[in-house]
């Protein structure tokens, strides 16, 4: 089955702001811009994907996404992150009205390809379903099958919103990487165990030439 992610991004100025202070001076919008291009960059890579549509006003992170393949689409709701899900997936609908959709976390930089696929994979066997955080609070993955509406209820404790709307819970083993979405300090830390991609990195690494004590990870298995 093919998938079309749709990824929303708000305005970089005002993303990632609970990492203030925790990523070596990086300015918080160049670490969630290098988020977002690690994330939609190993998407891309899934054999299961056949678009990512981005949700975003931000003209530089609009640049740089479609650069690296993704379709962006403008926040024309305006309502907060459910209404530009919901406006994304009617957009990828109307490109391709017969298609799989999901709903993917920007903030995931140590998302591999293989483990994303086999999440999806496993997703194309209930109408809708998600993945839950690293937490288990909140949610990094929500699915759609054609015939079924994606209906986002992301933000906060929305593990229990998804389950409670009837949406299949998924627990497909060794799937890290899909559920480690970056928050807070500790959920970097985490990320950067699991191995992050190139962009963020690449950014750390050059904020981190007089500093000790990350351990950036290149390797991604």
């Amino acid at each position: 089955m093919a998938w079309t992610l749709v990824v929303p991004l708000k305005p970089l100025t005002r993303a990632k702001s609970r990492l203030a202070g925790a990523a070596l001076g990086v300015p918080l919008p160049q670490l969630a811009l290098a988020f977002a291009q690690d994330t939609v960059r190993a998407a891309l890579t899934s054999p299961a994907v056949r678009d990512v549509v981005v949700v975003t006003d931000d003209p530089l992170a609009a640049r740089a996404l479609e650069a690296l393949g993704a379709h962006r689409v403008p926040d024309e709701p305006q309502d907060g992150l459910n209404a530009a899900l919901a406006h994304g997936a009617a957009v990828a609908r109307a490109r391709h009205p017969h298609t799989a959709l999901a709903a993917l976390n920007a903030d995931l930089p140590a998302l591999r390809p293989t483990e994303l696929t086999r999440v999806l994979n496993t997703a194309a066997y209930f109408h809708r379903a998600f993945l839950p955080d690293a937490a288990e609070i909140g949610t990094t993955l929500l699915t759609a099958l054609p015939t079924a509406a994606l209906s986002p209820a992301f933000g906060g404790p929305s593990r229990a919103r998804h389950r409670a709307s009837g949406a299949r819970e998924l627990d497909p083993p060794q799937v890290r990487s899909v559920r480690q979405d970056v928050d807070t300090p500790a959920d970097l830390r985490a990320a950067l165990a699991l191995g992050v991609g190139d962009s963020t990195a690449g950014l750390l690494a050059r904020r981190a030439a007089d500093h000790c004590g990350w351990g950036l990870s290149r390797e991604r298995p």
